[in-house]
C-alpha cells in the first residue's frame, strides 16, 4: 500500500476519497459513506438509490413522518411498532432490564419472557426513552458568546455554558420536553434538539438468551451471524399524557407514528435504509488523533476489559446468582473489548494513520501553494501536531485516571474517602455546594462493605503493574513515591496486600472507625495519602488536557474548513448520538482472499453451529421445530430456509443498535444489531468494500416470537397479517 502513495498525488487523492472522506453528494445513485443528519436529507437522491416513497414520508418538518416513530434508548435505538407504545429494539439493548428482572428461580434471561397481559409487563427501573420533537441550528448564538475570547480554556468553558443555557431555556418539564445542544462539527456548528422524554418503559417480550445472544462473544462482530437479537418494550405515560415514573395508573403512550412491519422480509440486492441514533465517529480528525487511539486508548481499554471479563467468568462459573450478578457487566465490557480489538486490527490492516499522514502532506502542499490558504492555514498542521504530541505525553496517565482507577472498588473508595476528608477539613461555609457529610459517610461504609476479594485483588494488581510500565511522561507519581521508586512486581504485590487490602477502603469495620476520627487524621492515613497523590496528579494532567482541548476546539474547526477546500467537497458531520439516516442494499462481501459471504443466513446455520456447544447451545425446542421444518409463512424459497440475519452495506456505528431496518416502502424488515469485524473501524473510516452492518431478519423475529413463550399475541397489536 505504501508504494501506492509514492506513484502520483492523483492516485493518492483518489484513494483517500474512497477510504477516508465523508462527502455529501448532490446525487447518490449508489450507497455511500454517510450518517446523514435530517438537515442534509435534501442533498441525497434516495429515489435514484431505490426508495419507492416520497422522502417527505421519512422526514417532514411540517407533518408526521417515519422519524416520529423512532426512540432513543440511551445508547441504543428503538422504534414504535403499534399505536399502544410497543417498541422493538435489540435483546442486548434490553439486556439490563431482562437481567434485573431475573432471579435464579425466575430466570427470564435464560428462559425468555412474554407478558400475556399489560399488567404482567415488567418495569425497567431507570429506563427512559426519548422522541425527537424538533431541531434548530444555534451555531451563531454559541459562537457569538466566544467571539472575543482568546484563552482556550475559557473559550471551551463558555461554549459549554452557552450550550447548557440554550438547552435549559428550550426545555419544558411541564410538557415532558428536554433539550440538548449537540456539537455537529467541533468548534464550528451547534444544533438544538428537543426531545419528548418518557420515564416509564417496561419489558414486554424477550426470547431465551440462547436465541437473543446466540453465538455470544465468539460470534460478536462476526459474519456469518445467526443471532435473534431482538426484544419488545412498551412506553407508558401518566393518564394526562405527561411523562411520569412507573405507576400502576400509567397508560400506554400513543405515538404520532408507528412503523409497519413487512413479514415478507427482504432479498439480496434490495434497497434499505436505517434511521437511528449512531453514537460517535471520528472521521474528520487528523492523523495524530487516530495514532493516539491506536497506540494508547484502544489497547489499554481492550486489555483491561478482557482481564475483567475473564476474571468475572472464572469466579462466577457454576454459581447462578453470581452469573446473573455479573451478566450485564460482562456483556457491556465484552462488546467494547471486541470492538476495540477489531479497530486495532482494522487500523493496522489499512494503515489508516499512514494514510492520513500522507493526505496531510498533500494538504500542506495545497495550503502552501495558495497565498490565501497559507494566510489562513499556514501553521495549522504544525499547530495540530504540537497539541496532539503534548496530549500523547500523558495519554497513559489519563487512561489510568479515567479507566484504571474507576475499575477498582478499593481505589474508587480511597478517592472518595480523600474527597470526604478534604471537605471536612474546611470550614462548613467553604465546603463544596451539595456536600452532605452524613450521606458521604454512609456511602463510604457501604462501598467498603461491598469489597469482593476474588474480583478486586487480581484487578488491583493488574492496574498497578500496568501503571508501573507507563512511559516516563505518564509516570504515576503516587505509585512511584509509595514504592520508593522500586516499581517491580514484588513491591506492587506487597503494597496491594499489606497496604491497600488492609486499609479502610477494603474493610467496613475499619472504615467506620476511621470516619470517627478528625479529618486531619484521616488525611494522614497511608491509603488516603496515596489517593491524594493520584488526585493531585489527575488535576494537573486534566488542567493541561483542558488547555490542549481548548486549542484543538479552534484548530479542528479550521482543519475541517481547510480539508473541505483541499478536497473541494462538503462533509457530513461525525455521528454524535443525534438522529441520522443511512442507506444501502442487502449485499455480501469478500473480507479475505478467496472468500465470499452471502448476505442472508438461515436456521440451518444455527443448527450447524449448535453442535459446537459453548456459546452456540440452543434451546431443545428450537431443534425440534427445525426438525419438523415448522417455519409457517416465514420460509424463503430464495435462500431455501428460514432467514435469520441479513448483511448490508450501510454506514452504522454504536448507538445504531436496535435501529429499524426499512425497505424501499418504509416498512420494517429487520432490526440492526452489529457490524462485521472489519467494519469496527467505521468510527474512523468507511469503505463500501469492507464496511458491512448486520441485522436480525424480521421473519426470524416473528417466527421466534410466535414459537417461544407464546408471544404471537403481539401480532394482532402490530397489525401483522400472515
Amino acid at each position: 500500500m505504501k508504494a501506492l502513495f509514492k506513484k502520483t498525488n492523483l492516485i493518492l487523492f483518489s484513494f483517500l476519497l474512497v477510504f477516508v472522506m465523508g462527502m455529501i453528494p448532490s446525487v447518490a445513485p449508489v450507497p455511500e459513506e454517510g450518517m446523514y443528519p435530517l438537515s442534509e436529507l435534501k442533498n441525497v437522491n434516495l429515489k435514484k438509490a431505490g426508495l419507492k416513497i416520497s422522502q417527505k414520508e421519512i422526514y417532514n418538518p411540517n407533518g408526521v413522518s417515519l422519524i416520529d416513530g423512532l426512540v432513543s434508548l440511551g445508547g441504543c435505538t428503538g422504534s414504535f411498532v403499534s399505536p399502544d407504545g410497543l417498541i422493538i429494539t435489540n435483546h442486548h439493548c434490553a439486556f439490563g432490564a431482562i437481567n434485573a428482572a431475573s432471579t435464579p428461580e425466575k430466570n427470564y434471561l435464560r428462559d425468555g419472557f412474554a407478558a400475556k397481559t399489560r399488567a404482567d409487563e415488567i418495569p425497567n427501573k431507570g429506563g427512559i426513552c426519548r422522541i425527537m420533537e424538533s431541531y434548530e441550528d444555534v451555531s451563531d448564538q454559541v459562537l457569538k458568546a466566544v467571539e472575543n475570547i482568546t484563552d482556550p480554556v475559557e473559550r471551551i468553558q463558555v461554549i459549554a455554558k452557552k450550550r447548557r443555557e440554550i438547552a435549559d431555556a428550550a426545555a419544558d418539564r411541564a410538557k415532558s420536553i428536554t433539550a440538548q445542544v449537540s456539537e455537529m462539527f467541533i468548534g464550528k456548528t451547534y444544533v438544538l434538539f428537543k426531545y419528548r422524554e418518557i420515564r416509564d418503559v417496561r419489558l414486554v417480550y424477550a426470547p431465551p438468551r440462547a436465541i437473543g445472544e446466540f453465538g455470544g462473544e465468539t460470534d460478536n462482530w462476526v459474519w456469518p451471524r445467526h443471532t435473534g437479537d431482538f426484544s419488545f418494550l412498551r412506553a407508558y405515560v401518566a393518564p394526562d399524557g405527561s411523562s411520569a415514573p412507573y405507576s400502576k395508573d400509567n397508560v400506554p403512550y400513543k405515538p404520532k407514528k408507528w412503523l409497519q412491519i413487512d413479514p415478507k422480509g427482504v432479498e439480496e440486492g434490495d434497497f434499505l435504509f436505517i434511521l437511528g441514533y449512531p453514537g460517535r465517529t471520528f472521521r474528520h480528525y487528523p492523523s495524530q488523533f487516530v495514532e493516539n487511539q491506536y497506540k494508547y486508548q484502544l489497547p489499554y481499554i481492550s486489555d483491561l476489559y478482557d482481564f475483567q471479563i475473564n476474571n468475572m467468568i472464572a469466579i462466577s462459573k457454576g454459581d447462578p446468582a453470581l452469573e446473573l450478578k455479573y451478566a450485564s457487566r460482562i456483556k457491556g465490557l465484552a462488546n467494547t473489548m471486541k470492538n476495540y480489538k477489531g479497530k486495532i486490527e482494522g487500523l493496522r490492516k489499512i494503515q489508516l494513520v499512514e494514510q492520513k499522514k500522507q493526505e496531510e502532506v498533500l494538504m500542506k502542499k495545497f495550503i502552501d501553494g495558495s497565498p490565501k490558504m497559507k494566510k489562513l492555514y499556514g501553521t495549522l498542521l504544525d499547530d495540530l501536531n504540537t497539541e496532539y504530541t503534548q496530549l500523547m505525553k500523558t495519554a497513559q496517565a489519563s487512561l489510568f485516571f479515567s479507566a484504571g482507577t474507576s475499575s477498582s472498588s478499593v481505589l474508587r473508595t480511597a478517592d472518595q474517602l480523600y474527597q470526604y476528608a478534604s471537605e471536612m477539613s474546611k470550614p462548613e461555609n467553604e465546603r463544596k455546594k451539595g456536600f452532605n457529610a452524613s450521606a458521604a459517610k454512609s456511602a463510604l461504609i457501604a462501598n467498603a462493605g461491598n469489597f469482593e476479594p476474588k474480583l478486586e485483588i487480581p484487578l488491583l494488581l493488574k492496574v498497578l503493574n500496568d501503571a508501573a510500565g507507563f512511559e516516563t511522561t505518564s509516570r504515576i507519581t503516587a505509585l512511584y513515591d509509595a514504592l520508593q521508586g522500586n516499581e517491580n512486581k514484588t513491591a506492587i504485590d506487597n503494597f496491594v496486600n499489606n497496604v491497600l487490602l488492609k486499609s479502610a477502603a477494603a474493610d467496613k469495620g475499619k472504615m467506620e472507625a476511621l470516619l470517627a476520627e478528625p479529618a486531619d487524621k484521616i488525611l494522614n492515613d497511608p491509603v488516603v495519602k496515596f489517593a491524594a497523590g493520584i488526585d493531585k496528579q489527575k488535576e494537573y494532567v486534566n488542567a493541561g488536557n483542558e488547555k490542549i482541548n481548548g486549542n484543538l476546539n479552534k484548530l479542528l474547526a479550521q482543519f475541517v474548513d481547510a480539508k473541505a477546500a483541499f478536497m473541494n467537497k462538503g462533509f457530513i458531520p461525525d455521528a454524535n448520538s443525534t438522529l441520522r439516516l443511512t442507506y444501502g442494499h442487502v449485499k455480501g462481501y469478500s473480507p479475505a482472499d478467496a472468500t465470499y459471504y452471502m448476505p442472508i443466513t438461515t436456521l440451518d446455520g444455527v443448527i450447524e453451529k449448535s453442535y459446537s456447544g459453548g456459546d452456540f447451545v440452543i434451546p431443545e425446542k428450537l431443534k425440534e421445530l427445525y426438525e419438523k421444518k415448522d417455519y409457517g409463512p416465514f420460509y424463503s424459497k430464495k435462500v431455501k430456509g428460514l432467514p435469520v440475519a441479513i448483511l448490508y452495506d450501510m454506514d452504522t456505528t454504536g448507538g445504531n443498535s436496535g435501529s429499524p431496518i426499512l425497505n424501499a416502502y418504509g416498512k420494517l424488515i429487520g432490526v440492526n444489531f452489529d457490524r462485521s469485524y472489519s467494519a469496527t473501524i467505521n468510527d474512523y473510516a468507511w469503505n463500501e468494500s469492507y464496511s458491512r452492518s448486520i441485522g436480525v431478519d424480521i421473519r426470524y423475529v416473528l417466527w421466534v416470537t410466535e414459537k417461544f413463550n407464546d408471544g404471537g399475541f403481539l401480532f394482532k397489536e402490530m397489525g401483522i397479517k400472515l
